[in-house]
């Protein structure tokens, strides 16, 4: 019997830490590799998020590559750059459609960044290819205690 129900909680403890980590991605910034920014700060990423800023400091246009903002994963990142709730980032996207692609997919958010100069989007730091190049957050790269964009633990 007690086999059994270690066996049981084990499992419970496994599906728990999938559950865990499947909800809690490390998104990274990326960009397309003619864009040479190194980083950006936290304001300034909320900046090109929120289409304040709207050309990079070459003169390209930024064009916001993203995932559905209701995915669990993107939620909270959004959470974390534009400090406001799902509704109002729907809202604000909306409003800014010509600046925004909306795709469906992490391959076609990595091919979006790579073929569109200005393009910038979040992408799951293990999706992260070399045609793109990934920016530094508050002088911090993913993986990096700190990291602005860190999944929820």
């Amino acid at each position: 019997m007690k086999a059994k129900v270690r066996r049981v909680c084990a499992c419970c403890v496994l599906f728990a830490a999938v559950a865990v980590s499947a909800h809690a991605k490390q998104l990274a910034v990326v960009v397309d590799k003619s864009n040479n920014l190194g980083g950006l700060t936290a304001a300034e990423l909320a900046k090109v998020f929120k289409f304040d800023s709207r050309k990079w400091p070459d003169g390209r246009s930024v064009v916001l590559v993203m995932r559905d903002p209701s995915l669990p994963e993107m939620r909270d990142a959004l959470e974390k750059v534009y400090h406001m709730q799902p509704d109002e980032v729907r809202a604000l996207i909306a409003s800014h459609r010509s600046e925004v692609i909306l795709v469906d997919s992490e391959e076609k958010l990595l091919k979006s960044v790579q073929s569109i100069p200005g393009a910038i989007g979040l992408v799951d730091v293990y999706s992260i290819t070399g045609a793109v190049n990934v920016l530094k957050v508050d002088g911090k790269l993913p993986l990096q205690p700190g990291y602005l964009l860190r999944g929820t633990q």
